[in-house]
């Protein structure tokens, strides 16, 4: 077999998470991609983006079989159930969760296998790789009798402890491999418990107990339910839209507040690359998307972090504000590429690190404070030193708002003066406006309204084509750009103004592509390779379909979208409509936030009666 046909499409990846780390788990069993102690590590398995490099973990039963795959419910525990003729077995994935796991996690994936019928003998192979596959770990054995047999697996700055009741043997000082026969009513347990070197190298170590791993896995399910329980999910849809708010919840950085766009980086946008981007960090604007939506639907803590985390990663300062920042709060993010792997079927290159981090993109601002205004309007007053943070940023975007930007797409070719984020400066000062009349602070309240009056003509002037009767991507652009769609987000334009409804149509006549949506025709983006079709656009298609009134085409088109996930409701960034395969990183936070809000909007829409729907 080719190279490049061992690996899985992405759609058979399932993802588990706990709020620190994440990994990527096949349908056979296999952990492909997981990176500790953060997300943005480097990974300790990574066959995905390098299949003879990488590293993996696999179980899965021995000789020929069936699956089926599902979460638990209301949680991020990764089922898989494998049957044969000779019997049948559910192995179970997570990483374990407790209370205060907040600041002290237990930094462990849990793999569990469970005997239902028969009996089935199962095949453990467990190759850690670090550091991007770069480093092959030194494997040692330990036994010691009050806490039995263990293996430290050690190479540069990690450290995997590995335990559990699987007998595992060494191969090649680098790799263990081990069967195990499960029988109806019985389990076997694994435990990977990342550690520090220094740590495993002192000697005696802390093995967790059987006992003490069932706890632990009774204690995870315990945790998700009651995150789970604080949502409000309704209508036809609600089932994808809780699996959505699950996936947004695994990226978010427990400690930090940071809400990462994705756990994987250089999953290809195009199919053999070089569209290949680091995504494990946080972006102002797709962090702001995810806080909207999670607070619609109850979690209001996730918002509150991420306001939190954007106001001190800035240091208080709208001078400091970058576009994306690191899950810590770094900021220096420089891209690189990691040579060790080959790249996803061989889809080059594989990156560390984004160079959006110096782009200009101006939308930023009115991102920050819609999440200002949204989280006063929940009853929260912003002291002094977040009001003179507000101001700061609103001062900014009444003088950088005429300048040229890269937009929300960050286009890598020349600056322009996009539409939407002219927009987004408008509703800066719209809500930086709206904030201080109401509380009564002290602002130039005067020049914030000549600026979005300003704004306001610039872009029905130059940013709108009166011939067609639509706005348009860029001043002196007449393309199409789906971000056009969210306009009427932040109340600029009401959805079924007119000339919102023309450009609706425009950009669906324009952008369609086997009833789904491209963001733009990339043919001067300054990149090379032709994407796939953008799912978040067509998302945010259904919402603006569902409240101009359109609703059997919002219905319609929300079929054909949510159609592209995998079996367990997990959407990648893109998707080839001519392969029928997913493309980019996964699962995609934009996508999974987008389809929450055109959840929404349908189930605002379902009873016939007009809903307006903004942010404001």
């Amino acid at each position: 077999m080719p190279l490049k046909d061992k690996y899985p499409p992405l759609s058979d990846y399932g993802y588990i998470a706990d709020c620190h780390s994440s990994a990527l788990i096949s349908k056979s069993g296999s952990i492909d991609w997981c990176c500790m102690p953060r997300i943005d590590s480097p990974s300790c398995f990574g066959r995905l983006l390098g299949w003879e490099q990488g590293g993996y973990c696999q179980i899965a039963p021995l000789g020929p079989y069936e699956i089926s795959r599902r979460y638990l419910p209301q949680t991020l525990i990764l089922e898989t159930t494998f049957r044969t003729q000779e019997g049948e077995a559910r192995l179970l994935d997570c990483f374990t969760m407790r209370e205060g796991g907040e600041h002290h996690p237990h930094r462990q994936i849990l793999r569990v296998v469970a005997g239902i019928r028969g009996r089935l003998k199962f095949r453990v192979e467990i190759a850690p790789r670090f550091d991007y596959g770069a480093i092959k770990p030194w494997i040692r054995r330990r036994c010691e009798d009050c806490q039995g047999e263990h293996y430290l697996a050690i190479g540069g700055s990690d450290g995997l402890l590995i335990s559990g009741n699987f007998p595992l043997t060494m191969k090649h000082r680098h790799e263990l491999v081990g069967v195990q026969r499960v029988e109806e009513g019985q389990r076997a347990y694994l435990s990977l418990l990342y550690r520090l070197p220094e740590k495993l190298d002192e000697g005696r170590v802390d093995i967790p107990p059987i006992e003490l791993l069932e706890q632990r896995f009774e204690e995870t399910i315990q945790w998700w339910e009651a995150w789970s329980s604080q949502g409000q999910f309704e209508g036809c849809y609600a089932e994808q839209a809780q699996c959505s708010a699950l996936v947004l919840k695994g990226l978010c950085n427990a400690p930090t507040g940071a809400i990462a766009a994705a756990p994987t980086t250089s999953l290809p946008e195009a199919p053999g690359g070089t569209r290949n981007w680091d995504y494990r960090f946080t972006w102002i604007r797709d962090s702001t998307f995810t806080a909207r939506s999670l607070a619609e639907l109850g979690y209001v803590k996730e918002a509150d972090g991420f306001r939190r985390f954007i106001e001190r990663t800035a240091a208080g300062s709208a001078e400091e504000i970058q576009i994306l920042f690191g899950i810590g709060g770094e900021r220096r993010l420089h891209e690189y590429e990691i040579k060790e792997l080959s790249g996803y079927r061989g889809a080059k290159p594989v990156r560390q690190g984004n160079a959006a981090e110096g782009q200009l993109q101006l939308d930023v601002y009115g991102e920050l404070l819609e999440l200002a205004w949204r989280w006063y309007q929940r009853g929260h007053i912003p002291d002094e030193d977040y009001w003179e943070f507000l101001v700061e940023l609103v001062n900014g975007a009444a003088e950088r708002w005429q300048e040229p930007d890269q937009g929300l797409w960050e286009i890598r070719g020349t600056p322009r003066h996009f539409v939407h984020s002219k927009v987004m400066c408008w509703a800066a000062l719209d809500r930086g406006i709206k904030l201080a009349e109401e509380l009564g602070n002290h602002a130039p309240v005067a020049w914030w309204a000549r600026e979005r009056a300003a704004i306001r003509r610039a872009v029905e002037e130059k940013g709108y084509d009166p011939r067609r009767g639509i706005f348009i991507q860029a001043f002196d652009h007449f393309e199409m750009d789906a971000g056009l769609l969210l306009l009427p987000l932040v109340g600029f334009v009401d959805y079924q103004d007119e000339r919102m409804v023309r450009t609706t149509d425009a950009i669906w006549e324009a952008l369609g592509e086997a009833g789904l949506l491209r963001r733009y025709r990339a043919n001067n983006d300054g990149l090379e390779g032709k994407e796939g079709v953008f799912l978040a656009c067509s998302f945010w298609l259904v919402e603006c379909l569902a409240y101009q009134g359109r609703l059997e085409e919002a219905h319609g088109l929300f079929k054909r979208a949510a159609a592209t996930g995998n079996d367990l409701g997990l959407y990648s960034e893109e998707y080839d409509t001519e392969r029928g395969e997913m493309l980019g990183n996964f699962p995609q936070g934009l996508t999974h936030l987008s389809l929450i809000a055109a959840v929404m909007a349908l189930e605002a829409m379902a009873g016939g009666e007009r809903v307006r729907k903004s942010w404001g």
